[in-house]
C-alpha cells in the first residue's frame, strides 16, 4: 500500500532552557521522549532542527547596552556617528541603538526608503511615487519627509519608526539627526564615521564608503566579536542576528554552532540507529504580502547543520512531466511513468525543470521558522520527515 503522506513537519515541545543548559542533552532527550510518547519511529534522512535562540540562550549569549556603547565608542569614537540602512525593528535593533546612542555626542540616523532591507515600509512606493521624489537620487531631512509624507505608522506595529528612533537616541542624552537616502555616501556630509547597519549587503555599503573617502567604517558584523566587559559575543556577526532580551540586552546569534548539530546527530544515532540531520535555524526566508516584510533580518538561516543539508534539492518538476513528456497518458498509468522518470533521475538536476533554485538549508529553515513561530508554542525544537522523499518512494 502506498504512503499517504510526504513531508511532515512537527513542532516538539521542549523544557524552558536557560544559560548553562546542556543543549545537546535537552533536544536529544526531547526527540527520543516525543518518539515514544506520540510513537513516531525515528527514521533515516529526519532533519531534527533546532531554533537558534535556545542555542544562544543555553549559552548565555548576552550583552548590555554599557557593553555594546564600550565597543562602539572604542572603534568609532565618541563624537558624531553615522549609523546607515538600519532595520525598522523594536526586537531587531532598538536595544543595540540605545548602546549606539550612549557611545556618542550625537548620532545621524541615515534611514532607507520606502522600506528597509527587509521590507518593513517607513511608506509605500505609490506615496514616493506621488510625492515626485527620486528614492535612487534623493536625501531628505527629516523636515522634508515630514512635509512630503506626514507621521505614516507601520501596519501591523503601529510605530511610526522615525519618531521612535529618534526618541531612543534622546533619551540616552545623544543629540539625533534623521536623515532619509539609499546612497551610503549620503552619510558623508555629515560625519566620516560610520555604522553599516545593513545586513546582507553590508559588504557593499562599506566598500563604498571606504572608496568615497570614510575615515571610520565599521558593520555591525564588527561590534561584539570578542567579548567586551565580560559580554557574549559573535566571531563571524557581532551584533547581528542578535534580539531584545531586556529593556537594557541583547541575546546575540549562537556562536559555535557546529560541534552542537554533530553531537545531536551522534547521539540519535547511537541511541537509534538512525542516521538524521541537525541544523539550528533563525528566520526564514520568505515573504509576506501584506507587511511586504520578508523575514531573514538574520544574517543567515543556518548558522550551523550537518553535512547532509549541504546543497540544493534534487527534485524533478512533476506538473511540467504531466504536462509534457507524458501529456498523453493519465490515471495509473502517468503515475507510474512519472515514478519510473523520478526512478531514474540523475543525482543533479541542474539544467533540468526542476524546482525552483534554493539551498536546503534555507528551504528547511524557513519551514522550521513557520512550524515554531516565535510566540509562546513552546516548540523550539523541529522534527521534520519525509522532505528527501519523493513520489517513488513507498517504504
Amino acid at each position: 500500500m502506498s504512503r499517504s503522506f510526504g513531508t511532515i513537519s512537527r513542532g516538539v515541545r521542549a523544557p524552558i532552557i536557560k544559560t548553562g543548559d546542556d543543549i545537546v542533552s535537552i533536544v536529544t532527550d526531547c526527540i527520543l521522549d516525543a518518539s515514544k510518547n506520540e510513537n513516531v519511529p525515528v527514521r533515516n534522512k529526519d532533519v531534527v532542527a533546532i531554533t537558534e535562540a535556545v542555542v544562544a540562550r543555553a549559552q548565555g549569549n548576552y550583552a548590555t547596552i554599557d557593553q555594546i556603547a564600550y565597543d562602539v565608542k572604542q572603534k568609532l569614537g565618541d563624537e558624531t556617528i553615522g549609523i546607515i540602512f538600519p532595520i525598522l525593528s523594536r526586537n531587531r535593533f532598538s536595544v543595540c541603538l540605545k548602546g549606539i546612542a550612549r557611545g556618542a555626542k550625537k548620532v545621524i540616523v541615515m534611514l532607507s526608503y520606502p522600506s528597509d532591507e527587509v521590507g518593513n515600509h517607513l511608506i509605500s512606493m505609490d506615496q514616493v511615487d506621488q510625492s515626485g521624489v527620486n528614492p535612487y537620487a534623493d536625501v531628505l531631512t527629516e523636515e522634508k519627509y515630514r512635509e512630503l509624507f506626514g507621521y505614516v505608522k507601520h501596519t501591523f506595529t503601529g510605530v511610526d519608526y522615525v519618531e521612535y528612533y529618534k526618541e531612543l537616541i534622546t533619551n540616552e542624552g545623544a543629540e539625533c539627526e534623521i536623515i532619509f537616502a539609499n546612497n551610503a555616501k549620503a552619510i558623508l556630509p555629515f560625519t566620516k564615521n560610520v555604522l553599516c547597519c545593513d545586513i546582507h549587503t553590508r559588504e557593499r555599503s562599506k566598500r563604498i564608503l571606504r572608496q568615497a573617502g570614510a575615515e571610520r567604517v565599521v558593520g555591525f558584523d564588527e561590534i561584539l566579536t570578542s567579548s567586551v566587559l565580560g559580554s557574549g559575543y559573535n566571531q563571524d556577526y557581532g551584533l547581528l542576528g542578535s534580539n531584545k532580551a531586556t529593556e537594557e540586552t541583547v541575546k546575540l546569534f549562537p556562536r559555535d554552532a557546529q560541534p552542537i548539530v554533530d553531537a545531536i546527530k551522534a547521539n540519535i544515532l547511537e541511541k537509534t540507529g538512525k542516521k538524521i540531520e541537525v541544523m539550528v535555524y533563525g528566520d526564514g526566508a520568505f515573504k509576506d504580502p501584506v507587511g511586504k516584510i520578508w523575514e531573514l533580518a538574520d544574517p543567515v538561516v543556518s548558522p550551523a547543520y550537518t553535512d547532509g543539508l549541504e546543497g540544493t534539492p534534487n527534485e524533478l518538476k512533476l506538473k511540467y512531466l504531466a504536462d509534457n513528456d507524458f501529456k498523453d497518458l493519465k490515471g495509473e498509468e502517468l503515475k507510474n511513468a512519472i515514478k519510473q522518470e523520478i526512478a531514474k533521475k540523475d543525482s543533479t538536476t541542474v539544467g533540468q525543470m526542476g524546482t525552483t533554485p534554493r539551498r536546503l538549508t534555507d528551504l528547511i529553515g524557513s519551514l522550521c521558522d513557520l512550524t515554531s513561530g516565535s510566540g509562546d508554542k513552546g516548540t523550539p525544537i523541529i522534527w521534520i520527515q519525509g522532505y528527501f522523499d519523493n513520489l517513488s518512494d513507498e517504504d
